[in-house]
């Protein structure tokens, strides 16, 4: 959807509708000065537990079983990545994996890419499976300002096998490797990591990649910048040698959804789960540790993370988010495991990292809904005014952002980008971010690319450099020591603007009747309806586009 209407000056409050283009031709679409209410009617599900969104996963036919034999080593991984394709491939249940696959072994199936697929995350968020992302944004926003508070309850199937001391064995776990060049076995791709503030008690749950360094070790990579960074900090400051910390592998899909997104400093991630399913949480005491996990879930792993670097282990490299390989082979902090509990027959929840073109990983469709919520309720709460839309297409999971706004004053788009900039939420996200203005579709690429062709005049400063900002550590872009974090504690990035907005610094211009950019091409909408009612006629099939469609 690419506008074409006249540019005049800036628009009033009160419009109602225009011109909206793209590749799929035209549409009228209402405009509104804030961001419009969902609208689509959302009922919110309770899956019960991973069992439970694999059942209703499998009647939808969003699930493909596996049942041939599959090797944990290498195999497993390049199936999956061939297997999602650019949002299209079903979610993989594995059944039969190498030297797991006896009756007695203690973990047998692998699940995962449950979530790279905007149907299944509707589905997930209680919307219809046909829901244009653009409505699971609008419902990520509520999500991420509502809360339902857990519930603690005694006992669950969680702890239907438990294991402390000599029995804990991490290698009795299928975990795959999942790419010919990782540093090793991960075991943690898609688990939630339950950390607390020492503090205030408040709990986060975060997703923090997590490989196998022995029978009850796991070095994790984390940055000091994050939640669980802020945790570390804490805890160390208080003269802790080690920090608390637990596990949960498999449970409901909004354990991952919740773990890998930007949930606001000081909110549990346990009370946005329950505003996405609309119910609490049931939460059990872990055996060792003073923290909370889902009752139902498959596996828990309690610890305690070593905060002296004398304790740390050797952990990656890894295949990472950004589709390549990151994160070197070096001392991480390291996860000493005092207990492992789990349901009977456990199923392994993981996921292949790392997205590339035509092959979209779950962080990355993931993160293209909740990074743009988000960002845009940083941008609501930081006062920027006729914010119509925002998004992050999957492939980059969020280092891209598209913003969509009706401008009321000059240099708006720089206020949105410092607004983003500014956010905790900008650590690992957000490196570059577009401006269009309302009539520039931002799901069309096409669009904004048209936009950016003719409406940014590097000149005027339509693109401003924000240099040596705080980072992701794992963009290949940077220079290698610029990815330390145990020298930094986060990366560094040089942050772009691209306001491909038209500019209201220029002066209305009479040739063009008041506007300040000339007309587009496209037909009056006179000369539109006239031509659609002779389509048929003409042979040329249905209009596309035509108003009221």
């Amino acid at each position: 959807m690419l506008a074409f209407p006249h540019p005049n000056p800036p628009p009033q409050a009160g419009e109602v509708a225009h011109r909206v283009f793209g590749t799929r031709g035209i549409e009228y679409r209402m405009l509104q000065t804030r961001p419009e209410h969902m609208s689509v009617a959302r009922k919110p599900a309770a899956f019960g537990d991973l069992r439970g969104w694999i059942a209703a996963l499998k009647a939808q036919g969003e699930l493909a079983e596996i049942d041939a034999e599959v090797d944990w080593n290498i195999e497993l991984g390049t199936i999956m990545r061939l297997a999602q394709g650019p949002g299209i491939g079903k979610a993989l249940i594995f059944n039969n994996i190498k030297d797991y696959n006896t009756p007695a072994s203690r973990c047998r199936r692998i699940f995962g890419s449950a979530l790279n697929n905007y149907r299944r995350i509707a589905m997930m968020l209680g919307l219809p499976p046909d829901s244009h992302p653009r409505e699971l944004v609008k419902i990520a926003r509520t999500i991420l300002s509502g809360t339902i508070a857990p519930k603690i309850v005694a006992t669950g199937p969680a702890k239907e096998n438990i294991l402390t001391g000599a029995d804990i064995d991490l290698y009795e776990f299928p975990a795959p490797h999942w790419n010919r060049l990782d540093g090793g076995r991960y075991l943690l791709t898609y688990g939630g990591c339950v950390t607390k503030d020492p503090d205030t008690g408040v709990m986060n749950v975060g997703i923090y990649r997590g490989m196998v360094a022995g029978h009850d070790r796991i070095p994790i990579l984390m940055w000091r910048a994050q939640h669980i960074g802020h945790h570390v900090t804490a805890w160390h400051q208080g003269g802790s040698a080690e920090m608390p910390i637990a596990v949960a592998v498999g449970w409901e899909p909004s354990l991952g959804f919740c773990a890998g997104a930007p949930v606001p400093k000081g909110v549990c991630e346990y009370d946005v789960m329950g505003a996405i399913r609309g119910a609490p949480v049931e939460l059990v005491k872990c055996e060792t540790v003073d923290l909370y996990v889902p009752a139902s879930a498959e596996i828990v792993i309690e610890g305690f993370l070593g905060l002296d670097p004398a304790t740390y282990t050797m952990e990656g490299p890894y295949a990472e988010f950004t589709g390549y390989v990151a994160g070197d082979r070096s001392p991480k902090p390291t996860i000493r495991v005092t207990a492992i509990t789990h349901r009977n027959d456990p199923i392994l929840r993981g996921t292949i990292e790392g997205s590339l073109p035509g092959s979209y990983s779950e962080n990355a469709v993931c993160s293209s809904i909740m990074r743009a919520a988000t960002a845009w309720n940083v941008l609501d709460r930081a006062g920027v005014p006729g914010i119509t839309d925002v998004w992050c297409p999957p492939v980059q999971a969020g280092i891209n952002l598209l913003i969509r706004m009706k401008q009321s004053y000059r240099n708006q788009a720089k206020q949105a980008a410092n607004a983003i900039w500014g956010s905790s939420a900008a650590h690992v996200r957000y490196k570059h971010i577009t401006v269009v203005d309302d009539d520039i579709d931002i799901h069309d690429y096409a669009a904004v690319d048209w936009a950016i062709a003719h409406r940014v005049n590097a000149g005027e400063n339509d693109i401003v450099i924000m240099p040596s900002t705080f980072g992701l550590g794992l963009d290949p872009s940077m220079r290698k020591r610029d990815r330390n974090p145990a020298l930094f504690g986060t990366g560094k990035w040089n942050r772009v603007l691209i306001d491909a907005t038209m500019n209201l610094d220029y002066d209305p211009d009479p040739d063009y009747g008041g506007a300040r950019f000339p007309p587009t091409v496209w037909p009056d909408d006179a000369d539109v309806e006239k031509a659609y009612a002779r389509w048929s006629e003409l042979g040329l099939g249905k209009p596309k586009g035509a108003s009221g469609e």
